[in-house]
């Protein structure tokens, strides 16, 4: 079981192997098949034990990501194969296999690459390599990019995006739904405004989405990730470089598009190792995995706490555990107001073997409770004495 991670060189090597429950240094395992490994800035790869303890389990082998961004320039080497592009029109779907994105560079091709990149250009390589991408250009309404990725198979759908909303649209709601009700699992960023930001935009505000904040190596809050009563993981988002449309990889990059990206992949994972597990016990078991890193419990900036892939991927889940992102659901499909995070019933805590019990009988305990009723009784009686007099 993971204890902790942290990094100790971010030139070096960007981090630290993770610290084992045994408080030994787990040692990096090559690789089981031809697939490079990591480049020296992916840190998050030893952060997060994959290619020693999340591979050798699966590398997200059968599942396919939709992702909702600016295109993906599938032609590139890191991505060539492992991508289905698509660009959804008022008229139809016409095939696009190109990055619309000039402002960034390409920002959905590196939301791709953190993903199912394969390493064979600049090196860039995914945490899920086996999985695949289903491309969908966010030029429309997301509600109908949404039902088209459910359409052609998408199990996890990733949103690296922000739209300043204060709250989620009818459209947009009424796509998650439809993913939710087909077993997919919808993933969004929180934003980059700042953690004084009141309110989440969208999508990242829609009832039932996995709305990841972003952190730093050291497992602080990265300083530009937004907050918000929707929050409930966090994820890689300092220093969390990718490839652009072009191809060349860039290590200076910042945002809660990687730690919502990253987290889709994680969650492809899941659903590799799990094929038969419903998206309600995914999310209910991403939750119950994560590391506590704010305040203790639940806190807008981190949610439940830091993504750790190797405990989603093999720890023991009760089927109790509480799911606060379906919960939501539920309470809306009851007619209930559904409960904003903070207010949710909080994940259960490890049990603390250590604490003495206290001591003492049940017989104490009643005569304590009964004193008090006969020195009420006496009181009251006192009290009528008193006002007859007066």
């Amino acid at each position: 079981m993971l204890k902790e991670y942290s990094i100790k060189s971010i030139r070096m090597r960007q981090c630290l192997a993770v610290v084992s429950a045994s408080g030994l240094l787990v040692a990096a395992a090559p690789p089981a098949s031809a697939l490079p490994g990591p480049r020296s800035e992916q840190w998050w790869f030893e952060a997060w034990q994959i290619e020693n303890k999340v591979w050798p389990l699966t590398r997200g082998k059968g599942v396919t990501v939709g992702l909702i961004d600016t295109g993906v320039s599938t032609d590139l080497p890191d991505l060539r194969g492992s991508v289905v592009g698509k660009r959804i029109t008022a008229d139809g779907v016409v095939d696009d296999s190109v990055d619309h994105d000039t402002e960034k560079g390409g920002h959905g091709t590196g939301m791709a690459a953190l993903i199912v990149g394969q390493g064979r250009g600049s090196g860039m390589v995914g945490v899920a390599p086996e999985s695949k991408i289903l491309s969908i250009y966010k030029g429309v309404l997301l509600g109908t990019a949404i039902r088209y990725a459910v359409d052609h198979g998408a199990k996890v759908i990733n949103m690296s995006l922000a739209q300043q909303f204060a709250y989620c649209t009818e459209a947009t709601q009424s796509g998650v739904d439809y993913a939710l009700k087909n077993d997919v699992v919808v993933v969004a960023s929180t934003g980059n405004d700042g953690p004084d930001n009141a309110t989440l935009g969208e999508p990242a505000n829609c009832v039932g989405v996995v709305a990841v904040a972003g952190l730093d190596a050291y497992l602080n809050v990265w300083k530009d990730s937004s907050a918000g009563a929707n929050v409930v993981v966090a994820g890689p988002a300092a220093d969390v470089g990718s490839i652009g449309r072009r191809g060349a990889f860039t290590a200076k990059a910042n945002g809660t598009s990687q730690a919502s990206a990253l987290t889709a992949g994680v969650v492809a994972v899941m659903r590799s190792r799990y094929p038969k597990m419903p998206a309600r016990e995914i999310v209910r078991r991403l939750l119950a995995t994560t590391r506590d890193v704010g305040p203790k419990g639940w806190d807008k900036f981190t949610g439940y706490g830091a993504v750790v892939p190797y405990r989603a991927l093999t720890e023991k889940i009760p089927g109790n555990t509480p799911n606060p992102v379906y919960k939501r659901i539920d309470d809306l499909s009851a007619g209930k107001a559904p409960q904003q995070a903070n207010q949710q019933t909080a994940l259960p805590a490890a049990p603390n073997t250590s604490a003495e019990k206290p001591k003492g009988s049940p017989g104490l305990l009643i005569g304590l409770i009964g004193g008090l009723a006969i020195a009420a009784v006496a009181l009251l009686g006192f009290l009528f004495t008193v006002r007859r007099r007066s």
